[in-house]
């Protein structure tokens, strides 16, 4: 046995149960996001969306009211979340966006996809503050950014999931094979987000008030020295809009959220305008897809553990995270040569580029815990998230726009192009403005 797994085993690891169910949650919750990019060309069909010309632009419109929705609800879901805790604030969450999933399934036009999705948006928003608040809860911060990349897999896996089950499910359950059952993409995860809340609501507790919990692992947990004589009081927002830390994970997030919603909701329809794949084609429209996001679960764990790794070498957390960061930066840039392949090293290219963002993003939602106190932290989440989704939201329409000009000219692709390379450039930019305004990570005292 190992020496990490001797020091486990005396500790004790019930922390690690905690972050299966941040996990788990965060499966479903892109198993949520990602059906409506799944289903676009069946919707366009079964619900009779706007005039051909016109589908990108609907469909930029839809993401939109998702990712606008999204961005109001991580402003009410921070305040919420810091004021009631986790467990209710994360439970309201779940049930918001549980019961707005399945509210998809009574929509008859893209209206009312639309406002099921602003439901869904406000709901899902409540996702990461909670996780993120838990982790600082539950880990010490030499963990944290690992467990962050543990739960934020969840991403990928939901991902992996849905081009299987949500393609398989509308044509085996549906009546006639000419109209697939469609609801039942959305049914599913809706049911599945009220079972992971029952879990959830009899499952969790602070590790104070959890019984199963060791008197080693708690005091494992509450080993950062600088952690342990925080107040309670909460934090005013206008407060926290008064520190550098605020804004340089505010605008880090504001620049690199757009790409990764961009790839999560048109990569399926780019490998059908490029390859002309079909959504009943497994080998050609699900498996890329779940090649691409199998990947992305390397990069998530993988760029939590980078920067662990380092702090546990003696390196200071500052130095780790940005390293981290700019490694992931980096390896974001080769997606603009996706043109000149081929599918399958598209789908390499792919992998590596949504990976390398998932790093990226274990590491930089671990930096508010390491620059603000427990207190604040799903506040200043969700600050980060409304300036991500906010961004997301207008890209999106961008994106519409751009990828329904280029078609009408017939040259997609280099729509798409053009969109792939804009996304590449703001990784390098959001670490040279992250690093601008808090160059030393200091410890924000509130």
């Amino acid at each position: 046995m190992s020496d990490s797994n001797v020091t486990e085993t005396k500790i004790g690891s019930y922390r690690w149960v905690i972050c299966a169910l941040l996990f788990f949650a965060t499966t479903i919750n892109y198993m949520d996001r990602q059906v409506i990019g799944i289903l676009r060309p069946v919707l366009q069909q079964e619900l009779h969306w706007a005039n051909p010309e016109n589908i990108d632009i609907e469909y930029g419109y839809i993401i939109t009211a998702f990712t606008i929705a999204y961005a109001l609800g991580a402003l009410i879901f921070g305040w919420f979340i810091d004021k009631v805790g986790t467990k209710i604030g994360y439970g309201v969450s779940v049930a918001v966006w549980g019961l707005s999933s399945l509210g998809h399934a009574l929509a008859h036009s893209s209206l009312g996809i639309g406002i099921a999705r602003v439901g869904l948006g406000i709901g899902e928003s409540g996702n990461f503050p909670s996780a993120i608040k838990t982790i600082a809860e539950w880990f010490p911060k030499k963990e944290r950014a690992l467990a962050a990349g543990i739960f934020n897999s969840g991403a990928n896996i939901g991902a992996v999931l849905g081009p299987f089950v949500i393609p398989w499910a509308i044509y085996y359950f549906a009546a006639d094979s000419a109209h697939p059952f469609w609801q039942i993409g959305f049914i599913i995860t809706g049911v599945c987000d009220l079972i992971w809340l029952g879990f959830w609501l009899a499952i969790y507790k602070k590790p104070s008030e959890k019984k199963k919990l060791t008197k080693a692992e708690f005091e494992y947990i509450n080993s950062d020295l600088d952690e342990q004589h925080e107040s309670t009081e909460k934090v005013p927002w206008i407060k926290l809009l008064s520190f550098r830390q605020t804004w340089a994970f505010f605008l880090g997030k504001l620049l690199t959220d757009p790409p990764w919603i961009f790839y999560l909701f048109w990569l399926p329809i780019y490998l059908k305008d490029k390859y002309h794949v079909d959504i009943k084609d497994i080998v050609h429209f699900a498996l890329p897809l779940v090649i691409i996001y199998s990947m992305t679960t390397i990069g998530s764990i993988g760029g939590g553990w980078f920067s662990s790794r380092l702090i546990k070498k003696g390196w200071s957390v500052n130095r780790s995270r940005k390293t981290a960061m700019l490694s992931f930066a980096i390896l974001v840039l080769p997606v603009i040569a996706v043109k000149f392949v081929d599918l399958w090293p598209a789908v390499f290219l792919f992998g590596v580029v949504a990976a390398a963002h998932q790093a990226w993003s274990a590491n930089i939602l671990t930096t508010p815990s390491d620059m603000f106190p427990k207190k604040a932290l799903a506040s200043v989440t969700s600050i980060g998230t409304m300036g991500g989704f906010t961004a997301a939201a207008l890209f999106q329409v961008l994106a519409g726009y751009v990828v329904n000009s280029f078609r009408l000219s017939g040259d997609v692709e280099t729509g798409y192009l053009i969109l792939f390379a804009f996304c590449a450039s703001l990784y390098l930019i959001a670490l040279f403005v992250f690093h601008l305004l808090a160059p030393k990570m200091e410890t924000v005292q509130v």
